[in-house]
């Protein structure tokens, strides 16, 4: 039992290692200057500590960008306290419970499962010889690495249909 928990230790503390300048999710988004909004809506959420302490995690991100495009009024109305549960629908409809890197996925498009809690929970991902698209948002950078999971950046904030 003492030599399997110290192969465990030794395990994780390797594997921790190989990423380890990586930082969260949370960092990295930080660190890239291009999340504020993304950052700001997890944090009002409440999301922001499970992005940044979850595991194998899949992120995809809508740069700020992509927060403006929606309609007028969309990112405060989402922002106020009385929202918090829509906001929380919109956010985790952005996150998988695994890490899926673009390299993972096959030439057609298939269904994935994000954490969101009720309601339109899948979306749906393909990879074609033009690039990655999650429903109607175009992946403009893939396989961002982060201590716990990987980072898409997309262009559309992806609005889950309920």
């Amino acid at each position: 039992m003492r030599l399997s928990m110290i192969s465990l230790v030794s395990s994780l503390v390797l594997a921790g290692s190989v990423n380890a300048n990586a930082g969260t999710i949370v960092d990295v988004a930080q660190e890239a200057g291009q999340f504020n909004t993304l950052i700001a809506a997890a944090q009002a959420a409440g999301l922001d500590g499970a992005l940044a302490q979850g595991e194998s995690l899949t992120v995809f991100a809508p740069t700020d960008e992509a927060f403006a495009a929606l309609p007028d009024g969309t990112v405060e109305m989402l922002l106020k306290p009385e929202n918090k549960e829509q906001l929380i629908a919109v956010l985790s409809y952005h996150v998988l419970p695994r890490k899926l890197e673009s390299t993972d996925l096959p030439g057609r498009a298939i269904k994935v499962r994000t954490i969101k809690g009720s309601g339109d929970k899948t979306l749906s991902i393909a990879k074609t010889s033009s690039g990655v698209t999650v429903d109607n948002a175009n992946v403009i950078s893939a396989d961002i690495p982060a201590d716990n999971g990987v980072i898409h950046v997309v262009d559309t904030v992806l609005l889950p249909s309920n």
